[in-house]
């Protein structure tokens, strides 16, 4: 004979668009198989639900015809809400019978004793998380799980029975949706999951706090306003001490590979310890005010010795780059740090326009030498053949230059005299590029 078809069932009736926190719509589970048809719930909880039903029940054929129709697939989508399942059961007849199982939520009371028992051990949040209900819950003094009669059914059919098949049916049915999801029931008594985790993180947290503040030590004594406040008068401060007469000097650097120049290394500590000693002794750093390129010049300008030797070309690059300046343009500013400080520097780099007097003074007392009219711009008096330029500093000194002729090249020479024909000493012939 050709195997039976299953009843056609109508179209959905349940509304899973309106889910939410404390609204879950399940799909209709498919008819069991023959391998299937053992026990209807696999996990302690779901035949706790099962024999809460069998129990109460008052009539088994009734409860035998119920569990034929869940096997069946008879039972539409089911809908959770607090206290209440619901679902449509297809009958003998066309259309759909209307179904609710009825559970009592759970007080205030108990809910805080079972999240106070849940909370008692890590474990039991981890569990419910891999959906699995530890026993220890349900034996916690909070009546989780129905007992027989706890199950209120009701059917729009005209079967009195208690319950009728159909109800039945939603129950079993039910027992599956335990089975792969305790929180089902948790939903059943009254609490949505997040709702729950969210009180069980909120109690884990407290727990930790209060467990923390257990261990901390006991607080110090203390003391009164009064005393704390009371007029006291303190000892003076010892008097500081005295600053050495000077500088230390720095410890030896040894060279390694690849690593720093241990003399530009010896260097840098030596002019660190000899601000040190300047800004203790009286207070003022004698180059805090200076910008990066004129401590740049004053640094290659204090290394010893002369000549661009591999370690002065290093130091030179390494400072320039840090300055944005090259090379070339910071060993002509060494050579005018060299010849007159900041202010032969200032000479170097900012024309200026100087004040009758001192400046149109100069170029008669160069005619009275001897030598030829210089050609005035500025702050600067420049030899006719354009190889000895002089340049009168705001410090009121003469500075001597000079150049290849014609080419603008300009280097700082000799040393700054008042007299602009004693700056001019020691550069030689005058006459003579």
């Amino acid at each position: 004979m050709p195997a039976t078809a299953p009843p056609h069932l109508p179209r959905t009736m349940a509304s899973p668009h309106r889910d939410s926190e404390l609204r879950r719509t399940f799909q209709p589970f498919p008819p069991r198989t023959a391998a299937e048809e053992t026990g209807f719930a696999e996990t302690w909880w779901g035949n706790a639900w099962v024999d809460a039903l069998e129990q109460g029940a008052l009539d088994v054929k009734r409860l035998a015809r119920g569990r034929g129709y869940a096997e069946r697939g008879h039972v539409d989508a089911i809908t959770v809400t607090p206290g209440l399942v619901l679902a449509y059961v297809q009958g003998s007849r066309p259309r759909p019978y209307r179904v609710q199982v009825r559970l009592r939520t759970l007080g205030e009371d108990d809910w805080a004793r079972f999240l106070d028992a849940a909370a008692e051990r890590t474990g039991h949040i981890a569990a419910l998380l891999d959906k699995e209900l530890p026993q220890s819950l349900a034996v916690c003094g909070v009546p989780l799980l129905p007992g027989p009669g706890d199950l209120e059914p009701r059917c729009s059919c005209p079967d009195s029975g208690h319950p009728c098949k159909h109800a039945a049916a939603l129950c079993y049915q039910t027992a599956r949706l335990l089975d792969a999801d305790p929180f089902v029931l948790l939903l059943l008594r009254g609490r949505g999951e997040r709702e729950l985790l969210d009180a069980l993180s909120r109690r884990n947290a407290t727990a930790a706090a209060r467990a923390a503040q257990e261990r901390q030590p006991a607080p110090l004594a203390g003391v009164r306003a009064t005393e704390a406040l009371a007029d006291r008068r303190l000892p003076p401060l010892p008097s500081p001490l005295p600053h050495p007469p000077h500088p230390e000097q720095p410890p030896v650097y040894p060279a390694a590979p690849g690593g720093p120049d241990p003399f530009a290394l010896d260097q840098l500590a030596t002019d660190a310890a000899v601000r040190a000693h300047a800004l203790l002794a009286t207070g003022r750093d004698p180059v805090g005010g200076l910008t990066l390129w004129q401590d740049a010049v004053r640094l290659a300008a204090a290394r010893p010795g002369s000549g661009l030797t591999a370690g002065t070309r290093a130091l030179y690059s390494s400072l320039a780059s840090a300055a944005d300046r090259t090379p070339a343009d910071l060993a002509r500013a060494v050579a005018a740090w060299r010849q007159g400080g900041l202010e032969g520097l200032a000479v170097l780099e900012e024309p200026w326009d100087p004040p009758a007097g001192r400046f149109d003074r100069a170029r008669p007392l160069l005619l009275a030498a001897d030598l030829p009219a210089f050609r005035p711009w500025r702050n600067r008096l420049t030899h006719p053949q354009g190889h000895v330029q002089l340049r009168l500093g705001q410090d009121g000194l003469w500075y001597a230059y000079e150049s290849e002729p014609g080419r603008d090249d300009w280097w700082p020479r000799g040393t700054p005299d008042l007299d602009p024909v004693g700056a001019l000493t020691g550069l030689g012939t005058l006459d003579e590029p």
